[in-house]
């Protein structure tokens, strides 16, 4: 099921930015992106639901992710946001096929700025992950400040995203970068930096890694 919720002017310009840009490309986004959206699966492994855990994805996409996480978790509570209403398509799609769409909730919701209570009628999460999302979400350092917010004790939010390729040649990372721009997607050179900002003021461990010589970058905050 999918609801709207809490869209201001300035998100419903940004929503139909990215409904245009992915009303077509939705249909043949995972066949491309498996090839250099890396690490998602591993995050997916790293979330260790507890039996009948809440999960949260923040920019659902196409679905994909999420319906990995059912697979593999099958008792878990399943929740996805995304601002795009043409992504939000894919992803229910997605979710039926994989039979889980009636434990999934789907909203379309800013990222940087929603109510999960209204959305979901959940306070908060087990298990939070933002995949490959905050380099193409204008106000990324507001979205990773209110994810950590809503994580439940023992929770933990799971980023992973383009890194800065910095053990990689320049060529590549160059040639990388006038790609994602294309795309819309900055990499966020600072995101090491603002995660552990915000897990200290939440009294999160953090957990930053490099993968791939800096292709990608991996966080995780935990709660106590």
């Amino acid at each position: 099921m999918t609801g709207s919720r809490g869209m201001d002017a300035g998100s419903e310009d940004h929503a139909r930015a990215m409904d245009a840009q992915y009303a077509l490309q939705r249909h043949l986004y995972d066949l491309t992106r498996k090839y250099y959206l890396l690490g998602r699966d591993g995050l997916i492994r790293g979330l260790a639901v507890p039996p009948g855990g809440s999960v949260l994805e923040i920019g659902v996409g196409t679905g994909r992710n999420l319906a990995l996480v059912a697979r593999r978790y099958p008792q878990a509570r399943l929740f996805g946001l995304d601002i795009s209403a043409e992504m939000l398509k894919s992803a229910e799609a997605n979710l039926a096929r994989a039979g889980a769409d009636g434990r999934t909730l789907l909203a379309r919701a800013d990222a940087t700025r929603f109510d999960p209570q209204a959305l979901f009628g959940e306070a908060g999460f087990d298990r939070i992950y933002i995949s490959y999302a905050l380099s193409m979400i204008p106000g990324w350092k507001s979205a990773l400040a209110q994810a950590i917010t809503l994580l439940e004790p023992r929770g933990s939010l799971h980023i992973v995203d383009f890194g800065q390729q910095e053990a990689l040649p320049g060529w590549f990372g160059s040639a990388l970068r006038a790609w994602l721009d294309r795309f819309h997607v900055t990499p966020r050179a600072d995101l090491f930096e603002e995660a552990r900002r915000v897990a200290a003021a939440q009294g999160a461990s953090l957990e930053a890694r490099a993968l791939f010589r800096g292709y990608a970058w991996e966080v995780v905050a935990r709660l106590p």
